[in-house]
C-alpha cells in the first residue's frame, strides 16, 4: 500500500518541545530556534509519523493523509 502523506507545521504554535524528533527522527528536525522542521527526504512511515504528531504537546503538526497528496516532505 502507497502512503501518502504531508506534515503541516504551524511555526507560531511550536515550542520547541522536540517530541516529534523523539518520535519520527527520520522525519523532523529542529531548527536554529528549536522548532520544528521536516527533513527533506524523510523516512519514517506513517504511522511513526502519526505517533510524533499525536505526541506534540502544543498541536503545532497536522498530518494529511490521503491520495493526490503529495509524499511526505
Amino acid at each position: 500500500m502507497d502512503e501518502t502523506f504531508h506534515v503541516s507545521i504551524d511555526r507560531d504554535v511550536c515550542i520547541g518541545s522536540g517530541m516529534c524528533v523523539v518520535y519520527a527522527p527520520g522525519t523532523f528536525d529542529q531548527d536554529g530556534e528549536a522548532k520544528a522542521v521536516v527533513r527533506e527526504g524523510a523516512t519514517d512511515g506513517l504511522d511513526i509519523v502519526r505517533v510524533a504528531v499525536e505526541a506534540c504537546p502544543t498541536r503545532a503538526l497536522q498530518l494529511i493523509e490521503g491520495p493526490g497528496r503529495e509524499s511526505c516532505c
